[in-house]
C-alpha cells in the first residue's frame, strides 16, 4: 500500500491527507498558491467552482502528463544550476507537480535539488532571488521573533522546522548570511520527498546573524514537534547540548551523519564477520561530522555490547590537526573532542601521532575520513591497514568529491578487492527524514540517544549487503520512502518504551504501526478541492 492510498481505518487521522482540501480563494489568486494550484490538471467542476474558466487552456491534463512536459523543460536547461533554478521556480508554482517530478526522477535529480548543486544556488542566492521562502529571523530585531514565527501558524500548524545560521563551515562554501535559508528549505524538501513529511506543515528558518556572528535563542522554537539544526562547528554541539534535553531537536551534521555512517559500519561489520564488541575504529578528521560519528558509534557499541559509553569510547581513536587526540591537549580540544580523547599514559606526548603510526598500532577494522584532506588515505596507509584485518572498512566521506581522502577504485586496488567502501554520496537522506517522521508522528518530547541507536539499527537492517556481500552497504535512495517507514517505526517504538511519546493510540502491533505510519505520509497527488466559505 503506498502513502497515497492510506488504510481506510486510519483515514480519519489529521495527517492522512486522503480527504478533500478546503480552499477559500478563487481565480488568479488560487493559481498563484503552490499548495492548491493544479494548473492544466484542474477538472471541470473545480474550474467552475473556483472561477478558473478562461484562465487555463481548455484541455485537462493528468499529473503524469504535466510531469512529462516539465521533465522536457528541465532537460533543456543548460547546466545543473539552471536545473536547480527551474525546480525552485516550479516549487513555488505547483507543489504537487514539483514533488511528482522529483519522485519520478529521484536518482537523477537528487544532486540537483540537494548537495552538491544546492551549494551553488546558495552562493548565487542574491543574484537568483525571485521569491522568499521561509522565515527570516533578524539578530537586530529579536523582540519580533515570536511575531515572525506566529505568521506561519500555531502549535497545531507546524510539525517540523529546519534552522540554519549559514556559518562558514556549512557545505564548505563560506558564511552565506540569509542565503542559508536554502539549506533549510532543501533539507525540508528531502524530508517530504523521502519520508512524506507534509510540506505545508514545515518551516525553513534562517537566523540572520550577519557574518561570523553568534546568536542563539531557543525559547521561540518550543512550539514545534521537531527541529533539525544546521550550524557551524563552533555552535552546533553547544546548541545541541543545551536544547536536546528540553525540546525534540536534532542536528543533521552531527547526528544525521553519525547515524547513517554507523549504520553502514554495522552492515560492513556483518559482512566482514567482526563483532561490535571487538571493533576498532579510527576517525580521521575531528570536526562536527567526525565527532558526530564517534559519538553515535560509541552509543551503538554501548547498547549492542552492553557496555558503558566510557568503555565504548575506548574502541575509537580520533585524529585531527593535533594528531591523535589526547587528554594532554587540554584546552586545545573542543568539548566533543575532550570526551573521546585518549588517556595520555597510553601514548607518548613527545611527538604527534599521525595517521600511519596510529594505524600501525591500533590495527583498526574501520577507517573513516571526515578531514577534507584529499588523498590522505594513501597506498601506504591502506596497505598497512590491510595487513591486520581481512576486510578493511574504509569510508572517505569528505565532501565534495575532490576532497575525498581516497578514490574507491584505489582502495579496491590496494586491498586486492577486499575493502568495504562507502563515500560521501551515501548521504544522510536515508536516515534523518525517517527520524523526523518518527518524532513528528509520536509527538516525542525529546529525541533520545536510544531513539537514534534504534534508527541506526533499522537502517542497517535495510542494507542490501546483508543479503549479498557484493551489494551496497546502504539502501538505494530510490527505496528511501520504505526505508523511512522502517526507521520511523523503530524510533516510535523506542519513544513509547522511554515514555517520551505524547501521541495517543499508537499501534503496538508491528504491521499495524507501519500501516499507521504510511497512512500519514504525504504523497505527490492532487486532492479534490472544496470551496470553503470565509465568514466575515
Amino acid at each position: 500500500m503506498s502513502a497515497a492510498e492510506p488504510s481506510s481505518r486510519f483515514s480519519h487521522l489529521p495527517r492522512a491527507a486522503s480527504d478533500a482540501l478546503q480552499c477559500s480563494v478563487t481565480g488568479p489568486l488560487l493559481l498563484s498558491l503552490a499548495r492548491y494550484n493544479k494548473g492544466s490538471a484542474f477538472p471541470d467542476d473545480e474550474r467552475k467552482a473556483f472561477a478558473l474558466h478562461g484562465l487555463l487552456p481548455p484541455k485537462i491534463q493528468t499529473l503524469e502528463e504535466q510531469a512529462d512536459r516539465a521533465y522536457q523543460q528541465y532537460s533543456s536547461c543548460g547546466d545543473d544550476l539552471s536545473k536547480n533554478t527551474f525546480m525552485a521556480s516550479m516549487k513555488v508554482q505547483n507543489e504537487v507537480l514539483y514533488y511528482k517530478l522529483l519522485q519520478t526522477h529521484l536518482k537523477e535529480m537528487f544532486s540537483i535539488i540537494y548537495t552538491p548543486t544546492e551549494a551553488d544556488a546558495i552562493q548565487n542566492y542574491s543574484r537568483l532571488f525571485r521569491k522568499p521562502e521561509g522565515c527570516f529571523l533578524n539578530i537586530r530585531d529579536q523582540d519580533a521573533i515570536d511575531e515572525c514565527l506566529a505568521a506561519y501558524g500555531n502549535a497545531e500548524d507546524i510539525d517540523y522546522i529546519v534552522v540554519s545560521d549559514g556559518e562558514e563551515q556549512i557545505l564548505g562554501i563560506g558564511d552565506q548570511g540569509v542565503g542559508a535559508i536554502l539549506i533549510s528549505a532543501a533539507k525540508l524538501t528531502i524530508a517530504t520527498l523521502c519520508a512524506g513529511i507534509h510540506p505545508s506543515r514545515q518551516l525553513p528558518v534562517v537566523l540572520d546573524c550577519g557574518t561570523n556572528a553568534t546568536w542563539i535563542r531557543g525559547s521561540s522554537f518550543i512550539f514545534i514537534d521537531f527541529a533539525s539544526e544546521d550550524f557551524g562547528i563552533q555552535n552546533a554541539k553547544r546548541i545541541l547540548d543545551r536544547y536536546q534535553s528540553q525540546i525534540p531537536c536534532f542536528n543533521d551534521d552531527i547526528q544525521g551523519t553519525g547515524c547513517v555512517t554507523v549504520a553502514a559500519i554495522l552492515a560492513a561489520l556483518h559482512v566482514s564477520d567482526v563483532k561490535v564488541t571487538d571493533v576498532r575504529a579510527v576517525i580521521f578528521g575531528s570536526g562536527t561530522a567526525g565527532m558526530g560519528i564517534a559519538d553515535q558509534l560509541a552509543d551503538t557499541i554501548a547498547r549492542q555490547a552492553d557496555k558503558s559509553r566510557e568503555d565504548a569510547r575506548k574502541q575509537i581513536w580520533c585524529i585531527d590537526k593535533l594528531g591523535l587526540l589526547l587528554k594532554s591537549h587540554g584546552d586545545k580540544l573542543t568539548a566533543s573532542q575532550a570526551e573521546i580523547a585518549r588517556d595520555t599514559d597510553e601514548w607518548s606526548t613527545d611527538k604527534q601521532h599521525g595517521l600511519l603510526s596510529v594505524i600501525q598500532r591500533v590495527k583498526p577494522h574501520v577507517l573513516v575520513g571526515t578531514s577534507t584532506v584529499p588523498n590522505a588515505f594513501d597506498e601506504t596507509v591502506i596497505r598497512e591497514m590491510a595487513k591486520h584485518v581481512q576486510r578493511p572498512i574504509v569510508f572517505p566521506l569528505s565532501n565534495p568529491t575532490r576532497l575525498h581522502e581516497a578514490r574507491p577504485k584505489d582502495l579496491f586496488t590496494w586491498t586486492d578487492g577486499k575493502a568495504l567502501v562507502a563515500t560521501a554520496e551515501c548521504n544522510n537522506s536515508t536516515c534523518f527524514p525517517g527520524i523526523g517522521l518518527g518524532a513528528v508522528l509520536s509527538r516525542s518530547r525529546l529525541v533520545s540517544r536510544k531513539m537514534l541507536v534504534a534508527a541506526v539499527e533499522a537502517l542497517k537492517l535495510k542494507s542490501p549487503a546483508l543479503g549479498n556481500p557484493a551489494r551496497a552497504l546502504l539502501p538505494d535512495v530510490q527505496d528511501v520512502r520504505e526505508v523511512s517507514v522502517e526507521v520511523a517505526a523503530k524510533v516510535i517504538q523506542c519513544a513509547v518504551e522511554e515514555n517520551l511519546a505524547q501521541e495517543k493510540d499508537i499501534p503496538r502491533d508491528d504491521g499495524e504501526l507501519r500501516e499507521w505510519i504510511r497512512a500519514q505520509m504525504w504523497d505527490a497527488a492532487y486532492r479534490p478541492l472544496v470551496k470553503q466559505n470565509v465568514k466575515n
